[in-house]
Protein backbone atom coordinates (compact mmCIF):
# COMPACT_ATOMS: atom_id res chain seq x y z
CA UNK A 1 0.00 0.00 0.00
CA UNK A 2 2.74 2.46 0.53
CA UNK A 3 5.32 1.27 -2.45
CA UNK A 4 3.11 4.24 -4.58
CA UNK A 5 3.44 6.83 -1.79
CA UNK A 6 7.18 6.19 -0.99
CA UNK A 7 7.88 7.03 -4.79
CA UNK A 8 5.97 10.62 -4.03
CA UNK A 9 8.56 13.25 -2.59
CA UNK A 10 7.08 16.52 -1.69
CA UNK A 11 8.53 18.10 -4.35
CA UNK A 12 7.21 15.46 -6.82
CA UNK A 13 3.65 15.84 -5.69
CA UNK A 14 3.85 19.87 -6.37
CA UNK A 15 5.20 18.87 -9.46
CA UNK A 16 2.74 16.69 -10.72
CA UNK A 17 -0.01 19.53 -9.06
CA UNK A 18 1.22 22.28 -11.30
CA UNK A 19 0.49 19.95 -14.35
CA UNK A 20 -3.15 21.06 -13.69
CA UNK A 21 -3.43 24.04 -11.19
CA UNK A 22 -2.01 27.30 -11.57
CA UNK A 23 -0.45 29.19 -8.72
CA UNK A 24 -1.45 28.56 -5.09
CA UNK A 25 1.90 27.25 -4.43
CA UNK A 26 1.62 27.73 -0.89
CA UNK A 27 -1.83 25.15 -0.58
CA UNK A 28 0.37 22.79 -2.90
CA UNK A 29 3.06 22.90 -0.19
CA UNK A 30 1.08 21.82 2.32
CA UNK A 31 -0.81 19.19 0.82
CA UNK A 32 2.33 17.79 -0.53
CA UNK A 33 3.63 17.61 2.78
CA UNK A 34 0.82 16.23 4.17
CA UNK A 35 0.78 13.59 1.92
CA UNK A 36 4.06 12.56 2.23
CA UNK A 37 3.29 12.68 5.69
CA UNK A 38 1.41 9.21 5.79
CA UNK A 39 3.85 7.16 3.93
CA UNK A 40 6.04 8.65 6.87
CA UNK A 41 3.80 7.63 9.59
CA UNK A 42 3.36 3.72 7.99
CA UNK A 43 6.77 3.43 8.26
CA UNK A 44 7.00 4.88 11.67
CA UNK A 45 8.04 2.20 14.71
CA UNK A 46 5.11 0.44 15.21
CA UNK A 47 4.37 1.93 18.82
CA UNK A 48 3.84 5.24 17.86
CA UNK A 49 1.96 4.77 14.46
CA UNK A 50 -1.14 5.15 15.92
CA UNK A 51 -0.15 8.34 17.89
CA UNK A 52 0.32 9.98 14.78
CA UNK A 53 -2.28 12.07 13.25
CA UNK A 54 -2.98 13.71 10.12
CA UNK A 55 -2.47 17.59 9.93
CA UNK A 56 -5.98 17.94 8.77
CA UNK A 57 -6.15 21.32 6.41
CA UNK A 58 -8.34 24.59 5.80
CA UNK A 59 -8.63 26.12 2.40
CA UNK A 60 -9.84 29.73 2.42
CA UNK A 61 -10.15 31.49 -0.93
CA UNK A 62 -12.67 32.77 -3.19
CA UNK A 63 -15.13 30.28 -5.31
CA UNK A 64 -13.34 29.17 -8.83
CA UNK A 65 -9.01 29.47 -7.18
CA UNK A 66 -8.47 25.68 -7.29
CA UNK A 67 -9.69 24.56 -3.49
CA UNK A 68 -11.65 21.59 -4.86
CA UNK A 69 -8.88 20.95 -7.70
CA UNK A 70 -6.34 20.44 -5.58
CA UNK A 71 -8.03 17.81 -3.48
CA UNK A 72 -8.87 15.43 -6.48
CA UNK A 73 -5.92 16.13 -7.77
CA UNK A 74 -3.92 15.10 -4.62
CA UNK A 75 -6.23 11.82 -4.10
CA UNK A 76 -5.51 10.57 -7.63
CA UNK A 77 -1.85 11.54 -7.55
CA UNK A 78 -1.98 9.14 -3.95
CA UNK A 79 -4.02 6.59 -6.13
CA UNK A 80 -6.70 7.40 -2.59
CA UNK A 81 -10.41 6.68 -2.11
CA UNK A 82 -11.57 10.33 -2.56
CA UNK A 83 -15.13 12.08 -1.19
CA UNK A 84 -15.93 15.39 -1.94
CA UNK A 85 -19.23 16.35 0.49
CA UNK A 86 -20.64 20.34 0.57
CA UNK A 87 -20.87 20.64 4.10
CA UNK A 88 -24.33 22.33 3.50
CA UNK A 89 -25.96 19.39 2.92
CA UNK A 90 -25.83 17.91 6.44
CA UNK A 91 -28.35 18.10 8.72
CA UNK A 92 -28.08 17.66 12.42
CA UNK A 93 -28.59 14.25 13.90
CA UNK A 94 -32.32 13.54 14.48
CA UNK A 95 -33.45 16.11 11.67
CA UNK A 96 -34.53 15.19 8.16
CA UNK A 97 -31.57 15.01 5.94
CA UNK A 98 -27.57 13.56 4.95
CA UNK A 99 -25.95 12.90 8.59
CA UNK A 100 -22.37 13.25 8.26
CA UNK A 101 -21.71 9.73 8.80
CA UNK A 102 -22.34 9.25 5.22
CA UNK A 103 -19.47 10.88 4.38
CA UNK A 104 -17.36 8.09 5.91
CA UNK A 105 -19.98 4.98 4.21
CA UNK A 106 -18.93 6.72 0.76
CA UNK A 107 -15.86 7.02 1.40
CA UNK A 108 -15.58 3.04 2.20
CA UNK A 109 -17.85 2.26 -0.97
CA UNK A 110 -15.62 4.20 -3.22
CA UNK A 111 -12.08 1.75 -1.46
CA UNK A 112 -14.23 -0.95 -2.07
CA UNK A 113 -14.55 -0.31 -6.31
CA UNK A 114 -11.10 0.64 -6.05
CA UNK A 115 -9.19 -2.60 -4.83
CA UNK A 116 -12.45 -4.26 -6.55
CA UNK A 117 -10.98 -3.38 -9.60
CA UNK A 118 -7.40 -3.97 -8.40
CA UNK A 119 -8.45 -7.54 -8.02
CA UNK A 120 -10.28 -7.76 -11.50
CA UNK A 121 -7.42 -6.85 -13.23
CA UNK A 122 -4.81 -9.51 -11.71
CA UNK A 123 -7.78 -12.33 -12.38
CA UNK A 124 -7.90 -10.66 -15.79
CA UNK A 125 -6.01 -13.55 -17.93
CA UNK A 126 -8.26 -16.23 -16.03
CA UNK A 127 -11.02 -14.64 -16.58
CA UNK A 128 -10.89 -14.04 -20.15
CA UNK A 129 -9.68 -17.63 -20.61
CA UNK A 130 -13.08 -18.49 -18.49
CA UNK A 131 -15.01 -16.41 -20.97
CA UNK A 132 -13.17 -18.06 -24.26
CA UNK A 133 -14.42 -21.13 -22.78
CA UNK A 134 -18.20 -19.97 -22.27
CA UNK A 135 -18.04 -18.52 -25.55
CA UNK A 136 -16.52 -21.54 -27.65
CA UNK A 137 -19.34 -23.80 -25.60
CA UNK A 138 -22.14 -21.93 -27.05
CA UNK A 139 -20.79 -21.59 -30.81
CA UNK A 140 -19.92 -25.56 -29.86
CA UNK A 141 -22.06 -27.71 -27.97
CA UNK A 142 -21.32 -30.62 -26.27
CA UNK A 143 -20.32 -33.92 -28.41
CA UNK A 144 -23.72 -35.71 -29.03
CA UNK A 145 -24.55 -39.26 -27.78
CA UNK A 146 -23.92 -40.34 -31.59
CA UNK A 147 -20.15 -38.79 -31.07
CA UNK A 148 -21.24 -35.91 -33.74
CA UNK A 149 -20.68 -32.85 -32.34
CA UNK A 150 -22.14 -29.67 -34.24
CA UNK A 151 -20.66 -26.06 -34.65
CA UNK A 152 -23.53 -23.18 -34.48
CA UNK A 153 -23.71 -20.45 -37.26
CA UNK A 154 -25.29 -17.36 -36.73
CA UNK A 155 -28.25 -18.69 -38.53
CA UNK A 156 -28.87 -21.67 -36.08
CA UNK A 157 -27.46 -24.34 -38.51
CA UNK A 158 -25.26 -26.94 -37.79
CA UNK A 159 -21.30 -26.76 -39.40
CA UNK A 160 -18.44 -28.45 -39.94
CA UNK A 161 -19.64 -31.93 -38.05
CA UNK A 162 -16.75 -33.52 -36.99
CA UNK A 163 -15.85 -37.52 -36.45
CA UNK A 164 -14.77 -37.39 -33.10
CA UNK A 165 -13.60 -35.71 -29.96
CA UNK A 166 -10.45 -35.00 -31.13
CA UNK A 167 -11.74 -33.18 -34.21
CA UNK A 168 -13.87 -31.30 -32.19
CA UNK A 169 -11.01 -30.15 -30.04
CA UNK A 170 -9.22 -29.06 -32.64
CA UNK A 171 -12.42 -27.02 -34.17
CA UNK A 172 -12.43 -25.47 -30.87
CA UNK A 173 -8.70 -24.48 -31.09
CA UNK A 174 -9.41 -23.11 -34.85
CA UNK A 175 -12.28 -20.90 -33.42
CA UNK A 176 -10.72 -20.13 -30.28
CA UNK A 177 -7.83 -18.12 -32.41
CA UNK A 178 -10.90 -16.94 -34.39
CA UNK A 179 -12.07 -15.23 -31.12
CA UNK A 180 -8.87 -14.03 -30.19
CA UNK A 181 -8.30 -12.75 -33.64
CA UNK A 182 -11.88 -10.36 -33.59
CA UNK A 183 -12.94 -12.73 -36.76
CA UNK A 184 -16.35 -13.65 -35.03
CA UNK A 185 -17.23 -10.91 -33.05
CA UNK A 186 -20.39 -10.19 -35.27
CA UNK A 187 -21.65 -13.31 -34.36
CA UNK A 188 -24.81 -14.04 -32.60
CA UNK A 189 -24.39 -16.33 -29.64
CA UNK A 190 -26.83 -17.51 -26.46
CA UNK A 191 -25.26 -16.89 -22.77
CA UNK A 192 -26.92 -16.79 -19.72
CA UNK A 193 -26.63 -13.83 -17.43
CA UNK A 194 -26.46 -14.16 -13.51
CA UNK A 195 -29.24 -11.88 -11.81
CA UNK A 196 -29.55 -11.30 -8.54
CA UNK A 197 -33.33 -11.83 -7.62
CA UNK A 198 -33.16 -9.15 -4.19
CA UNK A 199 -36.19 -7.32 -3.70
CA UNK A 200 -36.74 -3.44 -2.77
CA UNK A 201 -36.70 -3.89 0.99
CA UNK A 202 -39.20 -1.28 2.61
CA UNK A 203 -40.02 -1.33 6.70
CA UNK A 204 -42.99 -1.05 8.41
CA UNK A 205 -42.76 0.57 12.05
CA UNK A 206 -40.10 2.47 13.49
CA UNK A 207 -37.01 4.50 11.71
CA UNK A 208 -34.15 2.26 10.45
CA UNK A 209 -30.69 4.08 9.87
CA UNK A 210 -28.75 3.71 6.69
CA UNK A 211 -26.31 1.03 7.53
CA UNK A 212 -29.41 -1.19 9.07
CA UNK A 213 -30.72 -1.12 5.77
CA UNK A 214 -27.92 -1.46 3.80
CA UNK A 215 -27.05 -4.63 5.95
CA UNK A 216 -30.81 -5.88 5.77
CA UNK A 217 -30.63 -5.80 1.76
CA UNK A 218 -27.46 -6.95 1.42
CA UNK A 219 -28.60 -10.53 3.97
CA UNK A 220 -31.68 -10.82 1.47
CA UNK A 221 -29.92 -10.44 -1.43
CA UNK A 222 -27.36 -13.10 -0.46
CA UNK A 223 -29.95 -15.68 0.73
CA UNK A 224 -31.86 -14.97 -2.79
CA UNK A 225 -30.64 -17.46 -5.81
CA UNK A 226 -29.27 -15.67 -8.75
CA UNK A 227 -30.99 -16.99 -11.66
CA UNK A 228 -29.70 -17.22 -15.49
CA UNK A 229 -31.68 -15.30 -18.01
CA UNK A 230 -30.78 -16.57 -21.55
CA UNK A 231 -29.98 -13.60 -23.54
CA UNK A 232 -28.83 -13.35 -27.66
CA UNK A 233 -25.65 -11.11 -28.12
CA UNK A 234 -22.78 -10.79 -30.37
CA UNK A 235 -19.37 -12.34 -29.25
CA UNK A 236 -18.02 -8.54 -28.67
CA UNK A 237 -21.04 -8.21 -26.36
CA UNK A 238 -20.87 -11.51 -25.02
CA UNK A 239 -17.44 -10.88 -24.10
CA UNK A 240 -17.85 -7.51 -22.08
CA UNK A 241 -21.02 -8.81 -20.23
CA UNK A 242 -19.25 -12.19 -19.26
CA UNK A 243 -15.64 -10.68 -18.34
CA UNK A 244 -17.01 -8.91 -15.13
CA UNK A 245 -19.04 -11.50 -14.19
CA UNK A 246 -16.57 -14.06 -14.65
CA UNK A 247 -13.59 -11.90 -12.51
CA UNK A 248 -16.42 -11.23 -9.93
CA UNK A 249 -16.48 -15.15 -9.66
CA UNK A 250 -12.52 -15.11 -8.64
CA UNK A 251 -12.63 -12.67 -6.40
CA UNK A 252 -12.84 -13.23 -2.56
CA UNK A 253 -14.96 -10.04 -1.67
CA UNK A 254 -13.82 -10.48 2.05
CA UNK A 255 -10.75 -9.92 1.11
CA UNK A 256 -11.91 -7.01 -0.67
CA UNK A 257 -13.45 -5.79 2.09
CA UNK A 258 -11.13 -5.88 4.22
CA UNK A 259 -8.51 -4.77 1.94
CA UNK A 260 -10.82 -1.41 0.77
CA UNK A 261 -11.52 -0.49 4.96
CA UNK A 262 -7.56 -0.35 5.11
CA UNK A 263 -7.30 1.49 2.42
CA UNK A 264 -9.96 4.17 3.37
CA UNK A 265 -8.28 3.95 6.51
CA UNK A 266 -4.59 5.43 6.23
CA UNK A 267 -5.31 6.78 3.03
CA UNK A 268 -8.85 8.15 2.84
CA UNK A 269 -8.73 11.72 1.78
CA UNK A 270 -12.61 13.54 2.50
CA UNK A 271 -13.23 16.99 1.38
CA UNK A 272 -15.48 19.37 3.47
CA UNK A 273 -16.29 22.35 0.46
CA UNK A 274 -18.36 25.30 2.05
CA UNK A 275 -17.45 24.53 5.51
CA UNK A 276 -18.40 28.53 5.63
CA UNK A 277 -21.65 27.43 5.03
CA UNK A 278 -21.80 25.42 8.46
CA UNK A 279 -19.95 28.90 10.74
CA UNK A 280 -22.28 30.33 13.21
CA UNK A 281 -22.16 34.16 13.71
CA UNK A 282 -20.61 34.83 17.41
CA UNK A 283 -22.54 38.19 16.84
CA UNK A 284 -25.67 36.99 16.36
CA UNK A 285 -28.62 35.71 19.16
CA UNK A 286 -28.69 31.93 20.44
CA UNK A 287 -31.49 31.08 18.19
CA UNK A 288 -32.80 30.14 14.46
CA UNK A 289 -30.40 28.84 11.50
CA UNK A 290 -27.11 28.93 13.98
CA UNK A 291 -28.54 26.45 16.25
CA UNK A 292 -28.23 23.83 13.64
CA UNK A 293 -25.09 25.08 12.20
CA UNK A 294 -23.77 24.90 14.99
CA UNK A 295 -25.08 21.20 15.68
CA UNK A 296 -23.54 19.66 12.30
CA UNK A 297 -20.49 21.09 13.26
CA UNK A 298 -20.95 19.13 16.96
CA UNK A 299 -21.79 16.40 14.52
CA UNK A 300 -18.30 16.69 12.42
CA UNK A 301 -16.29 17.14 15.55
CA UNK A 302 -16.24 13.14 16.44
CA UNK A 303 -15.60 12.30 12.90
CA UNK A 304 -12.86 14.67 12.53
CA UNK A 305 -11.55 13.52 15.68
CA UNK A 306 -10.94 9.97 15.34
CA UNK A 307 -14.34 7.97 15.73
CA UNK A 308 -15.50 4.23 14.49
CA UNK A 309 -17.92 4.09 11.89
CA UNK A 310 -20.41 1.66 11.13
CA UNK A 311 -20.96 0.74 7.20
CA UNK A 312 -21.99 -2.67 5.63
CA UNK A 313 -18.70 -3.53 4.52
CA UNK A 314 -17.33 -3.19 8.72
CA UNK A 315 -16.54 -0.65 11.22
CA UNK A 316 -14.28 2.05 9.65
CA UNK A 317 -11.59 4.18 11.87
CA UNK A 318 -11.73 7.79 10.96
CA UNK A 319 -8.26 8.55 13.04
CA UNK A 320 -5.88 8.78 9.87
CA UNK A 321 -8.38 10.31 7.35
CA UNK A 322 -7.23 13.05 6.22
CA UNK A 323 -9.65 15.57 5.99
CA UNK A 324 -9.40 19.02 3.88
CA UNK A 325 -11.96 21.68 4.40
CA UNK A 326 -12.87 24.48 2.37
CA UNK A 327 -14.59 28.03 2.10
CA UNK A 328 -14.68 31.59 0.83
CA UNK A 329 -15.57 32.97 4.23
CA UNK A 330 -17.09 35.87 2.98
CA UNK A 331 -19.87 36.59 5.71
CA UNK A 332 -18.38 34.52 7.94
CA UNK A 333 -15.09 33.98 9.20
CA UNK A 334 -12.67 30.47 10.39
CA UNK A 335 -12.97 31.72 13.93
CA UNK A 336 -16.68 31.37 13.70
CA UNK A 337 -16.02 27.65 13.67
CA UNK A 338 -16.58 26.37 17.05
CA UNK A 339 -12.81 25.81 18.86
CA UNK A 340 -12.89 22.48 19.20
CA UNK A 341 -13.68 21.66 15.24
CA UNK A 342 -10.86 24.52 14.41
CA UNK A 343 -8.56 23.23 16.46
CA UNK A 344 -9.13 19.71 13.78
CA UNK A 345 -7.87 21.66 11.16
CA UNK A 346 -3.97 23.31 12.68
CA UNK A 347 -3.37 23.56 9.04
CA UNK A 348 -5.10 26.87 7.40
CA UNK A 349 -4.14 27.78 3.99
CA UNK A 350 -5.17 31.08 2.03
CA UNK A 351 -5.54 30.59 -1.97
CA UNK A 352 -4.92 33.78 -3.64
CA UNK A 353 -7.69 35.60 -6.22
CA UNK A 354 -6.34 35.09 -9.49
CA UNK A 355 -4.62 37.17 -11.74
CA UNK A 356 -4.97 38.44 -15.68
CA UNK A 357 -1.31 36.50 -15.67
CA UNK A 358 -3.17 33.48 -13.57
CA UNK A 359 -5.90 33.13 -16.14
CA UNK A 360 -3.75 33.31 -19.16
CA UNK A 361 -1.73 30.64 -17.88
CA UNK A 362 -4.49 28.78 -17.50
CA UNK A 363 -5.65 28.79 -20.67
CA UNK A 364 -2.18 27.47 -22.16
CA UNK A 365 -0.54 25.59 -19.43
CA UNK A 366 -2.55 23.05 -17.53
CA UNK A 367 -2.82 19.34 -19.43
CA UNK A 368 -6.63 19.71 -19.51
CA UNK A 369 -7.06 23.33 -20.26
CA UNK A 370 -10.12 24.26 -21.75
CA UNK A 371 -8.93 25.49 -25.11
CA UNK A 372 -7.32 22.09 -25.00
CA UNK A 373 -10.54 20.68 -24.45
CA UNK A 374 -12.02 22.23 -27.15
CA UNK A 375 -9.28 21.29 -29.31
CA UNK A 376 -10.20 17.86 -28.85
CA UNK A 377 -13.81 17.91 -29.21
CA UNK A 378 -13.42 19.80 -32.42
CA UNK A 379 -10.49 16.98 -33.95
CA UNK A 380 -13.34 14.65 -33.67
CA UNK A 381 -15.26 16.46 -36.42
CA UNK A 382 -12.05 16.41 -38.18
CA UNK A 383 -11.38 20.34 -37.79
CA UNK A 384 -8.34 21.64 -36.59
CA UNK A 385 -9.00 24.59 -33.78
CA UNK A 386 -5.82 27.28 -33.58
CA UNK A 387 -5.39 29.85 -30.72
CA UNK A 388 -3.14 32.51 -30.89
CA UNK A 389 -0.96 33.90 -28.27
CA UNK A 390 -2.85 37.30 -28.41
CA UNK A 391 -5.99 35.32 -28.39
CA UNK A 392 -5.38 33.77 -25.19
CA UNK A 393 -4.17 36.97 -23.76
CA UNK A 394 -7.27 38.84 -24.94
CA UNK A 395 -9.91 35.78 -22.97
CA UNK A 396 -7.53 36.74 -19.95
CA UNK A 397 -8.28 39.91 -19.91
CA UNK A 398 -12.05 39.89 -20.32
CA UNK A 399 -12.23 37.26 -17.72
CA UNK A 400 -10.70 39.23 -15.10
CA UNK A 401 -12.38 42.74 -16.30
CA UNK A 402 -16.16 40.55 -16.06
CA UNK A 403 -14.81 38.91 -12.41
CA UNK A 404 -13.73 42.39 -10.72
CA UNK A 405 -16.71 44.21 -12.64
CA UNK A 406 -19.14 41.97 -11.55
CA UNK A 407 -18.66 38.85 -9.26
CA UNK A 408 -15.91 36.87 -8.99
CA UNK A 409 -16.39 33.20 -9.65
CA UNK A 410 -12.60 32.85 -10.38
CA UNK A 411 -11.56 30.42 -13.48
CA UNK A 412 -15.04 29.20 -14.01
CA UNK A 413 -15.55 32.23 -15.56
CA UNK A 414 -13.14 31.17 -18.60
CA UNK A 415 -16.26 28.40 -19.47
CA UNK A 416 -18.45 31.25 -20.09
CA UNK A 417 -15.87 33.02 -22.37
CA UNK A 418 -14.62 30.32 -24.24
CA UNK A 419 -18.52 28.71 -24.58
CA UNK A 420 -19.60 32.42 -25.95
CA UNK A 421 -16.52 32.93 -28.19
CA UNK A 422 -16.90 29.16 -29.97
CA UNK A 423 -20.47 28.25 -29.38
CA UNK A 424 -21.55 29.57 -33.39
CA UNK A 425 -18.34 27.32 -34.50
CA UNK A 426 -19.68 24.42 -32.72
CA UNK A 427 -23.29 24.79 -33.90
CA UNK A 428 -21.79 24.96 -37.42
CA UNK A 429 -19.50 21.55 -37.47
CA UNK A 430 -20.11 19.67 -39.41
CA UNK A 431 -23.03 21.10 -41.23
CA UNK A 432 -21.40 24.04 -42.51
CA UNK A 433 -17.75 24.01 -41.23
CA UNK A 434 -16.85 20.31 -42.73
CA UNK A 435 -13.74 18.14 -42.16
CA UNK A 436 -10.37 19.21 -42.89
CA UNK A 437 -11.50 22.28 -42.37
CA UNK A 438 -9.14 25.32 -39.94
CA UNK A 439 -10.37 27.58 -37.75
CA UNK A 440 -7.88 30.29 -36.42
CA UNK A 441 -9.07 32.28 -33.05
CA UNK A 442 -7.39 35.72 -33.04
CA UNK A 443 -7.23 38.35 -30.55
CA UNK A 444 -9.72 41.12 -32.95
CA UNK A 445 -11.67 38.00 -32.79
CA UNK A 446 -12.04 37.48 -29.56
CA UNK A 447 -12.80 41.63 -29.22
CA UNK A 448 -15.37 41.25 -31.55
CA UNK A 449 -17.24 38.16 -30.32
CA UNK A 450 -17.00 39.29 -26.35
CA UNK A 451 -16.45 42.96 -26.37
CA UNK A 452 -20.24 42.99 -25.17
CA UNK A 453 -19.36 41.06 -22.05
CA UNK A 454 -17.37 44.54 -20.59
CA UNK A 455 -19.27 46.80 -21.79
CA UNK A 456 -22.57 45.31 -20.40
CA UNK A 457 -22.91 45.28 -16.36
CA UNK A 458 -26.13 43.15 -16.21
CA UNK A 459 -24.21 40.11 -16.62
CA UNK A 460 -26.76 37.95 -14.56
CA UNK A 461 -27.15 36.04 -17.47
CA UNK A 462 -23.76 35.07 -18.05
CA UNK A 463 -22.75 34.18 -14.42
CA UNK A 464 -22.45 30.28 -13.93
Amino acid sequence: MTEHLNRLTPRQIVFELDQYIIGQNDAKRNVAIALRNRWRRMNSPADIQKEIIPNNILMIGATGVGKTEIARRLAKIADAPFVKVEASKFTEVGYVGRDVESMVRDLVEQAVGMVRMQKKEEVKIKAEQAVEDIILDALIPPVHVSGTPRVKTENGNDDMPDDDGELNQRTRERFREKIRNGELDSRKIEIEVQQNQAPNVGMIGGAVDDVSMMNIQEMIGNMMPRRGKKRKVTVEEARKILLDEEASKLIDMDEVKVEAIKKAENLGIIFIDEIDKVASSRSGGGGGPDVSREGVQRDLLPIVEGSAVNTKHGVINTDHILFVAAGAFHVSKPSDLIPELQGRFPIRVELNSLTESDFYQILKTPKNALTKQYEAMMESEGVELIFEDGALREMAKIAFEVNSEVENIGARRLQTVMSLLLNDFMFDIPDVIGADSQITVTADMVGEKLSHLVKNRDLSQYIL
